[in-house]
C-alpha cells in the first residue's frame, strides 16, 4: 500500500501562478511572468514544476456552448438502490461511458451522486435518464433540476484563501 503524497509546499508566487492559469490558459509565459512579478526564467521553472508535480492537470478550452446551438444543462441527484461495492463501480462505469453527463460527483449524505448533464433539450435528457434505468444500474431514485440560468461557472477556485498563508 502506498502513503498518501504530501502536498507540493506553494508559496504565495506559485498561488498567483495558477490564479492567472485559471483565468487565462492560454497566456503566453512571458505575459504569464509580468503578471506575477517574476522574470521569465524562474517563471518557466516554477510553471514546469507545478505541472510535473500534477498541480497543473491540464489546459482546456471553455466553450460557449450556447453559441453552438440549443442546450439544456441539468443537474441530477442520484440514489442508489443498493450499496454494494459493485454497485457503485457499474454505476460509474456507465456514467464514463456517457459524454453527455459531463460531471460527476460521488457525495455523502442523503444522496449517492450529482450529476451535471448537457443535451440538446429535455427530451434528450429524459432519454439518457431512460437509458440509464433500463441498464439495471441500481438506481432508486433520481431528481432532476434544469439550468434556467448560469450565475457564476466555470469555478474560478479561491487558491490564494484556500492554500495562502
Amino acid at each position: 500500500m502506498s502513503k498518501p503524497s504530501r502536498p507540493l509546499a506553494l508559496d504565495k508566487i506559485d498561488l498567483k501562478i495558477l490564479a492567472v492559469l485559471q483565468r487565462e490558459g492560454r497566456i503566453t509565459k512571458l505575459a504569464l511572468a509580468e503578471k506575477v512579478n517574476l522574470s521569465p526564467t524562474p517563471c518557466w521553472a516554477r510553471l514546469k514544476r507545478l505541472e510535473e508535480a500534477g498541480v497543473i492537470a491540464g489546459y482546456h478550452a471553455r466553450l460557449a456552448l450556447e453559441k453552438l446551438g440549443p442546450i439544456t444543462t441539468v443537474w441530477t441527484e442520484i440514489t442508489l438502490a443498493s450499496h454494494k461495492a459493485g454497485d457503485f463501480a457499474a454505476f460509474e462505469q456507465a456514467v464514463q461511458a456517457r459524454p453527455e453527463i459531463a460531471e460527476c460527483w460521488a457525495t455523502g449524505g442523503g444522496i449517492d451522486y450529482l450529476l451535471k448533464v448537457v443535451t440538446r433539450d429535455v427530451d434528450a435528457y429524459q432519454r439518457l435518464i431512460d437509458e440509464l434505468l433500463e441498464a439495471d444500474l441500481s438506481i432508486d431514485r433520481y431528481f432532476t433540476y434544469i439550468v434556467t440560468k448560469s450565475v457564476k461557472a466555470p469555478p474560478q477556485i479561491p487558491v490564494g484563501e484556500l492554500f495562502g498563508e
